[in-house]
């Protein structure tokens, strides 16, 4: 990683743990959503900078949509509007930070005193294939299929729920000319 990458990656890393502390100082679920967001965002680029594009990058898709869904719901479904109201993200703030504290000096003191390996050998050409393989070795089939499976589920569902189908505007026989709306009488109907 040269000093660009290093200046990034710290840029990036630095953020994270900024947006990371508004999500626990802002006031509004709606707020806090979207400092999540941009938290596991940076946290998308500093895997990116780190050598994994491909984990960086579906890191930041999954947040972003994970996101959006979450505020979408806030609006549609809080009591309060949209999300906005004050609130509080903290409950047992004194445990909380106690835990907390406790926690992140742990790891710290685990990053120094870790025997971490040198490198051996040269990097691989195509992190992205050694990283598959790495998660998925012989299950890969598995998972394959199991994204078709979702893929059809989640079309089966959608076709499942609309009232009407492609051809309900030319009629039961498909003679109708010109074809009507079936939603909405018009011609036709």
């Amino acid at each position: 990683m040269g000093t660009m990458g290093t200046v990034l990656w710290s840029v990036l890393g630095i953020l994270a743990l900024v947006f990371g502390v508004l999500v626990f100082t802002l006031d509004s679920m709606a707020r806090v959503t979207f400092a999540l967001l941009a938290s596991l965002v940076c946290v998308g680029g500093v895997v990116t900078v780190l050598g994994l594009p491909y984990l960086g990058v579906v890191i930041v898709l999954m947040m972003v949509m994970e996101m959006v869904i979450m505020a979408v719901f806030m609006i549609a479904y809080m009591m309060n509007p949209a999300g906005l109201m004050p609130m509080s993200m903290l409950h047992n703030r004194r445990g909380a930070l106690a835990v907390s504290g406790a926690v992140f000096a742990a790891l710290v003191v685990g990053i120094f005193l870790v025997p971490w390996p040198d490198r051996t050998g040269d990097r691989p050409k195509d992190t992205t294939f050694q990283l598959g393989m790495a998660l998925m070795e012989e299950q890969m089939l598995t998972m394959v299929t199991l994204g078709f499976v979702l893929l059809a589920t989640m079309v089966g569902a959608t076709v499942l729920a609309t009232r009407r189908g492609r051809y309900d505007r030319f009629g039961d026989d498909l003679d109708q000319r010109p074809a009507g709306d079936p939603a909405g009488g018009g011609v036709g109907r």
